[in-house]
């Protein structure tokens, strides 16, 4: 049976805004009642809490010595100010290696790319991130493969800058099937585009 839990990787630092759309949508997006089969999970390198860029504390529900990618719909890896810390990232870049290597998809945002960059798990698929320099100081070899988009999706590897929550949300949302793509279009409407008519889509779906 497939997985509906997405794995939220939590850690100290971690930029709380750039998956804040993603957690809040996940599992409702418009209308008067959640359509989304998935829900959320916070998975952390080791038990206790942690504290975000933004000062608040999260306890994880797991951690990731816990992580089966059999049991994971998605890893979804937050930006945050650690990443370039081998020490920091290595569990996770191992997490997202076996949930690639078992063909579950992984999400990267801001910092998280420059980590799987590193790890050379950019390197075959296209990709995007903050500014390609940011990825290239990483010595990664997939700098033709950069897309100077907001998010991109190429197979199980969801890539995002750190400053479009909005359309990261929607990569994700897209990749796993979480909604309709009608209201998936809507949302980027109103969020992405600021329209007001993108609501009443919402509400109305």
């Amino acid at each position: 049976m497939t997985s509906t839990t997405v794995h939220l990787a939590v850690l100290d630092t971690m930029a709380d805004w750039e998956v804040g759309h993603l957690a809040a949508h996940l599992r409702h997006l418009g209308g008067q009642s959640p359509v989304g089969g998935f829900t959320l999970a916070t998975v952390a390198a080791r038990p206790g809490p942690v504290r975000t860029m933004g000062g608040l504390t999260v306890l994880p529900d797991l951690v990731l010595a816990d992580l089966d990618p059999a049991d994971s719909a998605m890893l979804v890896l937050p930006g945050g100010r650690t990443w370039t810390d081998p020490e920091v990232a290595g569990p996770f870049v191992d997490a997202a290696r076996a949930h690639l290597a078992a063909r579950v998809p992984v999400a990267a945002v801001c910092g998280a790319t420059w980590a799987l960059a590193a790890a050379g798990l950019l390197d075959d698929v296209r990709h995007t991130s903050n500014d390609p320099g940011f990825l290239a100081s990483s010595g990664y070899a997939g700098g033709e493969r950069y897309v100077h988009e907001p998010a991109v999706v190429d197979g199980d590897v969801v890539t995002a800058t750190g400053i479009d929550p909005v359309h990261f949300a929607m990569a994700v949302f897209r990749r796993l099937g979480a909604h309709p793509a009608e209201r998936i279009d809507s949302y980027g409407r109103l969020y992405a585009d600021h329209d007001p008519a993108g609501y009443f889509e919402l509400e109305s779906a």
